[in-house]
């Protein structure tokens, strides 16, 4: 039973935008009604009803280690005892920065910010001033936040909805946004060729369509076509960053970016966000450089201390192994299960990052997962809810596995999905 959440929800419909702060949230890609989450614990979330759920949203991320990890929440419970925000630096923000500098091939310098869109908007900016150039290429369904010039076939829950393309970016903006397909680079050397391109800013694993992986040599196609160009190749980590390991995508399929946006995860859980890159690039930010970005709670300590703790633990490589055995057990359990049930569906999996994609065989760019079944993901979704997994309410978002998944919530989440399915079959659904 969710009373309490249907209740609270026609109270939020009433006072906040379709009733919900982030539209994924509303359940619109799913149907039904949203749950009202009350505290978590490990891997493990509770609603507002007093159900307990074992969580693969992980605030869509962030929670690598687990929710209420507990020395990140002593860390920040000590912080704010100090203060909640000075609007001047502080020595965390520093080894903050130290540490992202120590984990990150070929970083020199980290601006804090306080969101993943608000670290890409100031890279674009950035790339801009550095070369001069106006226009910038993106990925079809790679998803970057939702600044103007980043609303242009976006993913995420933009893709979801079918409306990629907001109203109130104006045309100018969305001219100087040109759209490659990932995976193709002889589309992105067509428009480098054809336009003086500021940069090329791409999820290394596009996490915002599912999760698609990027292609033998695409990466490093990118970096040799940005490079051949002059333009900047920008790594958008928000979801890669330090969860693929220490550091990141760059160091996961040695591919070094000139630009890398992060969020999520440096903030273990508290809204953070941060850009990095060499000295010759992020000096021209204010106040070092002309390039203006500014923002009251950047860096702010508690945020910071949350960060710092988590980084701390990534440290230890247990973390890594334990969470990609995670993933992968629980994405072979669930090929075996497309396999037992003849499904027409497929699994795309890398370290703790997973995806189960409904009729389609493959999912390796944008066109062939706008093929996938979102019917009958829905009808899987509400199944699992049933069941206590709490899923992404849309075909379109990864599962995340935590450093708290155990064994046990493997088997557990395998049984009940194939429970799931095989009561979805008997409907006469598949």
């Amino acid at each position: 039973m969710i009373e309490k959440s249907k209740a609270m929800f026609k109270r939020a419909v009433q006072v906040m935008p379709g009733g919900v702060n982030s539209p994924v949230r509303a359940f619109k890609a799913v149907g039904g009604t949203p749950l009202f989450i009350d505290k978590a614990a490990g891997s493990r979330i509770f609603d507002v009803d007093g159900n307990e759920y074992i969580d693969y949203v992980s605030s869509w991320g962030p929670m690598i280690l687990g929710h209420n990890h507990a020395a990140i929440c002593d860390a920040v419970t000590r912080a704010i005892q100090k203060g909640m925000s000075f609007g001047a630096p502080s020595e965390v923000e520093l080894k903050v920065a130290e540490k992202i500098i120590s984990f990150v091939p070929g970083i020199e310098m980290v601006r804090m910010v306080n969101s993943g869109t608000e670290a890409v908007m100031s890279t674009l900016r950035l790339a801009r001033a550095y070369t001069g150039r106006r226009r910038i290429i993106k990925f079809e369904g790679c998803y970057h936040g939702h600044a103007d010039s980043m609303l242009v076939k976006a993913g995420s829950g933009a893709l979801t909805a079918g409306e990629p393309d907001s109203p109130g970016v104006s045309e100018m903006v969305a001219e100087d946004t040109l759209i490659a397909s990932y995976n193709d680079l002889a589309w992105v050397e067509k428009l480098l060729k054809k336009n003086a391109v500021a940069c090329v800013i791409v999820e290394p694993v596009a996490a915002n369509m599912g999760v698609i992986l990027p292609k033998e040599g695409f990466l490093g196609g990118l970096r040799e076509l940005c490079s051949a160009y002059g333009a900047l190749l920008v790594f958008d980590e928000v979801i890669t960053g330090f969860r693929l390991g220490k550091g990141g995508a760059q160091e996961y399929f040695c591919v070094q970016a000139d630009m890398v946006t992060y969020g999520k995860i440096i903030g273990g859980g508290m809204p953070v966000g941060a850009y990095a890159g060499k000295k010759e690039f992020m000096e021209l930010i204010s106040p070092s450089g002309p390039v203006y970005q500014a923002g009251t709670l950047s860096g702010n300590p508690a945020a910071m201390t949350a960060g710092f703790v988590q980084l701390e633990v990534l440290e230890q490589q247990d973390v890594y192994n334990h969470i990609n055995r995670m993933g992968s057990m629980l994405a072979s359990g669930l090929l075996d299960i497309i396999n037992k049930f003849r499904l027409k569906a497929c699994v795309n999996q890398i370290g703790s990052l997973i995806c189960l994609f409904f009729g389609i065989e493959t999912a390796d760019d944008y066109q062939s997962v706008k093929k996938a079944d979102t019917a009958l993901y829905a009808k899987y979704f509400h199944k699992m809810l049933q069941t206590g997994i709490y899923l992404a309410p849309s075909q379109f978002e990864a599962m995340f596995v935590s450093y708290a998944h155990t064994e046990h919530d493997i088997n557990e989440t395998l049984n009940r999905a194939e429970h799931a399915i095989a009561k979805i079959k008997s409907e006469g659904v598949l």
